[in-house]
């Protein structure tokens, strides 16, 4: 039998009537948290909590500290459509720039993505895909040993399409948007100006892929990378998988092509064109500022889609894929279903290795418990500890049980049952920064927080 008791640390009570709270609509009733339009997400370290509001149209960014947080209302026309996704972006992989180093990117339903700094200013807007954005996750890469790579990334899910954005490449244009930004270069003339022209925001390569092979998709993720087709073996391309979910195939997985070369020309034609309007622009406006403003500029066109090779699929009428979650090295998928199931898949050989039922709207997310209760309980330093000390396992919220469970990976038994209240939501930081030589690891954690009372939790990382 799995353990009942208290196994929630509280780290902070945010107050529901602080005003980037009540901006979203904190406080006004019970369970607000329950409204699909409300999106958390949870910075890294716990430090902050970024809550977007679509039917408000309005981003708050709270310090879970304490202090005063900031309200941003994204300047979002009839074009540009509604908040529907939001995340977090470092500045440099490292996070060696502290909590300055984090900016919050708002997806819409219209397909545009606009990133903001922790004081509210915009840093980068850009059209992705006319479509409604489901999804933005940021993926740190250089813990997986089995790639090439180290390179981060920030993927864009839409209906049917994929979108990837290598984290160096944005890291970087970031870097320079936000260095500007704190200089108050042109902010002081041209602000009002700058936020609404985006022609001056140097575009960022990206690479985008049609995922509809086997039907539209309510979510998706690229797990990694993998092995090219036998007769492409000395190809410059590199290849992705990404496992969609959705209505018509409860799971599919495709072969996602990257041509590098391509990227690469791509991206220094993007920032030349982008440096050197953005110059003849503020020149312009310089010299022509009592000229009224031009007409307003088309939308840029949508990038044409890179090579997709569907690889597999599961169909199984009436259920219908609902939500996905990766491991930290993407070899393992959580996918929960219409029919209150959560389907445990392997990504590398894509096959089915595990199933819970009775979990409807059930949401999940790994988390790595201490496997040596002894270590755990006897000391109070946690610089002994080395990833070796903990397992990985599946924290499932079921709201209608009002429980979280906490199972053992890969094929492991329930090691924890935790009674939650109505109206929570279970958070994880998408970034967690490299442990130095000097620290211990750091794991994968869990955080529990309930919208109603502000109080926010961590899963106690010690099982028993």
């Amino acid at each position: 039998m799995a353990r009942r008791g208290h196994h929630l640390t509280e780290v902070a009570l945010l107050a529901s009537a602080s005003g980037s709270l009540a901006a979203a609509g904190a406080g006004e009733r019970e369970g607000w948290l329950d409204d699909p339009a409300v999106l958390l997400s949870l910075g890294p370290r716990a430090r902050d909590l970024a809550v977007a509001s679509a039917a408000r149209s309005v981003l708050g960014i709270v310090p879970v500290a304490g202090g005063g947080g900031v309200t941003v209302k994204p300047a979002l026309g009839p074009d540009d459509g509604r908040i529907s996704a939001v995340e977090w972006v470092p500045l440099d992989a490292e996070g060696s720039q502290g909590e300055e180093g984090m900016t919050v990117v708002v997806g819409t339903d219209a397909g545009w993505l606009l990133f903001y700094s922790l004081a509210g200013d915009l840093l980068h807007k850009q059209s992705i895909y006319p479509a409604k954005i489901l999804k933005l996750n940021f993926n740190e890469r250089k813990e997986n040993a089995w790639e090439d790579s180290g390179s981060d990334e920030l993927s864009v899910v839409f209906p049917g399409v994929i979108a990837r954005c290598d984290g160096a490449d944005l890291q970087i244009m970031l870097q320079k948007s936000f260095q500007e930004v704190k200089s108050r270069m042109w902010k002081d003339k041209f602000e009002q100006e700058d936020d609404e022209d985006t022609s001056s925001f140097e575009k960022t390569p990206l690479q985008i892929w049609n995922v509809s092979k086997f039907g539209s998709c309510v979510d998706a993720a690229i797990v990694g990378l993998m092995p090219p087709p036998l007769l492409e073996l000395q190809s410059s391309q590199r290849h992705y998988c990404a496992i969609t979910v959705g209505e018509d195939a409860v799971v599919s997985a495709y072969r996602l092509s990257e041509d590098r070369s391509r990227s690469l020309v791509g991206a220094i034609l993007s920032r030349g064109v982008a440096a050197t309007f953005s110059t003849i622009s503020s020149l312009s406006k310089i010299l022509w500022r009592s000229e009224p403003s031009p007409t307003k500029k088309p939308r840029p066109k949508p990038q044409a889609f890179a090579k997709t090779s569907p690889l597999t699929c599961l169909k199984d009428s009436p259920r219908k894929g609902e939500r996905l979650t990766l491991s930290p090295s993407g070899t393992l998928a959580a996918i929960t279903d219409s029919l209150g199931r959560i389907l445990l898949l392997d990504t590398r050989a894509l096959v089915a290795v595990r199933l819970w039922k009775g979990y409807r709207d059930a949401s999940c997310l790994f988390v790595e418990m201490l496997r040596n209760k002894d270590k755990a309980s006897s000391s109070t330093m946690h610089l002994d500890y080395t990833k070796s000390d903990y397992c990985l396992c599946l924290a499932i919220h079921a709201p209608r049980k009002g429980i979280i469970e906490v199972w053992q990976m890969r094929t492991g038994p329930r090691l924890l049952t935790i009674p939650c209240p109505k109206g929570s939501r279970i958070l994880q930081p998408s970034t967690r920064f490299s442990s130095s030589a000097f620290s211990s690891y750091t794991p994968l954690e869990v955080y529990l927080f309930n919208g109603d009372s502000g109080q926010l939790s961590v899963l106690n990382r010690h099982i028993g």
